[in-house]
């Protein structure tokens, strides 16, 4: 891997973080500090070639919608509100102080682990009422505000929404996985202008990402949905702590 130290340790976690990134949707908060605490690249540098680099894992998430053209149709909807939503956060992010934003992301992220942990959490198979198309756009709007202000990605901030939501896991992960193209077209235009991008740190961030992120969906489609339901809500506690952690910092 290209400029950045310990590639041989990164390099590996990386993989791993797409293959989480292909099961569950969340995987990809561990990319920034990765890059800046293991690969000592500046985090101005790091944020901007994550960004980038979830185009790739992004793509592969297309891939099941395109088989699933029910899926695909209520994704769009949400897609073109995180597009212009990522689009206001960028522009307003240096006026927004970002730990309070962290904050609330947290909150979300552990509440939606708890929920998710429950007996009674099987809504997040459905049952719920189906969200219109004007519920997904303010929703993917939200999350590609949220998404460019925190640089989180996406999926962080809309898996729990989803699953609070009660809306079916197979239709949150696939949406979760998805909305990182329209975030990270977003951010990474806004970086590239502003001259913090580094183009082949980005690529092969997302090349190590899309394999990993193959691997996640294949292993994904050979698990019941309750062990997946467990899995997504254990994922996003230890996200959520994480979390924790750097507003303590």
């Amino acid at each position: 891997m290209p400029l950045i130290a310990h590639a041989w340790i990164v390099a590996p976690l990386l993989l791993v973080a797409g293959a989480l990134i292909g099961a569950t949707g969340i995987g990809g908060v561990l990319v920034v500090p990765l890059l800046t605490t293991l690969g000592g690249v500046p985090a101005p540098q790091a944020i901007a070639a994550s960004s980038l680099a979830f185009l790739l894992p992004a793509l592969v998430a297309l891939g099941p919608l395109r088989q699933r053209p029910e899926l695909a149709r209520r994704c769009v909807p949400l897609l073109a509100g995180a597009l212009v939503g990522a689009v206001v956060g960028a522009l307003v992010v240096r006026w927004l102080p970002v730990q309070v934003l962290l904050a609330g992301v947290t909150a979300l992220v552990l509440l939606a682990g708890w929920r998710g942990l429950r007996p009674a959490s099987a809504g997040v198979h459905g049952g719920a009422p189906t969200l219109g198309t004007g519920a997904l756009a303010a929703l993917g709007g939200a999350v590609g505000a949220g998404s460019a202000l925190t640089g989180t990605g996406g999926p962080v901030l809309l898996l729990p929404l989803l699953m609070l939501l009660r809306q079916p896991l197979v239709f949150a992960v696939a949406a979760a996985q998805a909305v990182q193209l329209p975030v990270a077209v977003s951010a990474s235009t806004v970086h590239a202008l502003a001259g913090r991008l580094d183009w082949r740190l980005a690529l092969t961030c997302g090349l190590l990402l899309m394999a990993g992120s193959l691997l996640g969906q294949r292993a994904a489609r050979r698990l019941p949905i309750a062990q997946l339901q467990r899995g997504v809500a254990v994922l996003l506690l230890a996200t959520g702590g994480w979390f924790a952690l750097l507003i303590l910092k």
